[in-house]
């Protein structure tokens, strides 16, 4: 059973992500830049699996984590009929075994791994309200083993709230396409995600902000401009999603 605020916060999430048409239309759109039929994405905190949904609709096999206990039976029962997408109650990280994730179970979107973040979100404007609550120990997965175990991924959509460093730590070669959420509350974050895809190979860079499913002007850019994008920014902006592909 959920606890009554987390049932309410996955109401509100459906209703978010799942009864917005306009907003899955322009969300499923920009992923069709990235996957199409017989592609394999995954989905590193899926929540409640709508970017899972558009990429199997698009024709791709996609396997979506999520190692939150509540949202992963969330998730279980809303996609146990959706052809080609595969569950698995995990995180992603650096290294493989079991990390402490904290949970806001009020609202679950930002439940992190990253202490940081939380501690972060105590003085940033616009979260203090927000209260990690509990903690819970979930199972770890570098991507360099869903790829022994699943394949080359043609696309990865990490979004996991100041973790995104982590789950990159976790990768030893270069992938095709990807996308990682930036927050005002950890740019610093950012940065190293970007630190991390140089070294790997070379890669062009564009930033959707928000919820809004579309790159802002002028689209694709090297990563030393990114960088500069990154660093510049502040509360006002809060999140976006960062896109990568390799050049």
């Amino acid at each position: 059973m959920w606890a009554e605020g987390t049932a309410a916060a996955i109401g509100r999430s459906i209703d978010i992500y799942y009864r917005d048409a306009p907003r899955a239309a322009a969300m499923e759109a920009l992923l069709a830049r990235f996957v199409g039929p017989g592609a394999l994405a995954f989905d590193i905190g899926a929540h409640l699996g709508d970017r899972s949904a558009a990429m199997a609709r698009l024709g791709a096999r996609v396997v979506a984590l999520e190692p939150q206990p509540a949202l992963h039976r969330a998730l279980r029962a809303l996609h146990r009929r959706t052809p080609g997408v595969e569950i698995l109650g995990a995180a992603a990280g650096a290294r493989a075994g079991r990390a402490e994730m904290f949970l806001n179970t009020r609202n679950p979107t930002v439940s992190t791994l990253s202490g940081a973040f939380v501690a972060a979100a105590r003085d940033g404007p616009g979260w203090r309200g927000e209260v990690w609550d509990r903690r819970v120990r979930v199972p770890v997965i570098p991507l360099d083993a869903l790829i022994a175990r699943f394949g080359v991924p043609d696309f990865v959509k990490i979004d996991v709230e100041g973790h995104e460093a982590e789950v990159l730590a976790g990768l030893s070669r270069p992938l095709p396409a990807l996308s990682f959420e930036i927050t005002s509350l950890r740019v610093a974050a950012g940065l190293e995600c970007l630190d991390r895809l140089a070294a790997l190979g070379e890669y062009a860079f564009a930033l959707a902000a928000g919820e809004g499913h579309a790159f802002r002007p002028p689209g694709w850019m090297p990563g030393p401009a990114m960088r500069a994008c990154i660093a510049g920014f502040g509360h006002a902006d809060n999140s976006a999603d960062i896109y990568a592909r390799r050049v």
